[in-house]
């Protein structure tokens, strides 16, 4: 496993459920990550769902992090030609970070390549890290011995509070803190909009795009030993 190298994985999905939205990752949800980690010194790379470019929103260029990765020719390269997650060997990653965005909570949770990656990385006490919605990337996933990975871990994801501000309670499949609870997450929530990450062993997660930016921090605290 490379001590420098981490994944970052993206959604491949675009439909906001039965509306006429669109979704897909939320950019800040990976530049703002992407720059802690860079700055430390680690190399990242993308992967999505079916591989290629992959939806984006959340493209607000006043915010001088997106702006600086959006105009620069490398990252937008290593955009357009993301690897596919089933083709990935977890095996070269010190880490794995799922990006957040909506269309996340349609082709994260039932993706088995997600499922393999995760339990890869875990298992060999790499660092497994999400956030916003990027957490439904770990329901499911179950470990060798059979348990689900969040069972019993602290979480911070997406509130069902913070659903309801957005009004996407009814077009999303599930809500995603209710369904963590359900696996038996223990949820450590902030107010709405509030940073808030939650740090348990290697697992990291963030709960809004607000947390962004520390959940790299956390990242790169841990990979450093």
């Amino acid at each position: 496993m490379s001590a420098k190298k981490i994944l970052f994985v993206l959604t491949s999905h675009n439909k906001l459920g039965s509306t006429d939205g669109a979704t897909g990752f939320y950019l800040p949800e990976l530049t703002h990550p992407l720059e802690q980690l860079e700055k430390a010194g680690f190399s990242v790379d993308f992967a999505s769902i079916k591989g290629g470019k992959p939806p984006v929103y959340g493209v607000e260029l006043d915010d001088p992090v997106n702006a600086h990765y959006w105009r620069d020719e490398t990252f937008q390269y290593k955009l357009a030609h993301t690897a596919a997650l089933e083709h990935v060997d977890a095996a070269l990653y010190a880490g794995v970070l799922y990006v957040g965005g909506h269309g996340t909570m349609w082709d994260f949770p039932e993706s088995a390549a997600v499922q393999r990656v995760t339990r890869e990385i875990w298992q060999h006490n790499g660092v497994v890290a999400a956030v916003c919605h990027g957490p439904s990337a770990l329901i499911n996933v179950t470990l060798d011995g059979g348990e689900l990975l969040v069972a019993g871990k602290q979480v911070s994801a997406f509130t069902d509070e913070e659903e309801h501000i957005v009004q996407l309670e009814n077009v999303v499949p599930f809500l995603l803190t209710s369904k963590l609870q359900q696996q038996g997450a223990i949820i450590a929530g902030a107010a709405a909009w509030q940073d808030q990450v939650s740090v348990d062993g290697h697992l990291v997660t963030g709960q809004n795009p607000q947390s962004a930016a520390s959940v790299g921090k956390a990242i790169v605290k841990i990979l450093q030993g």
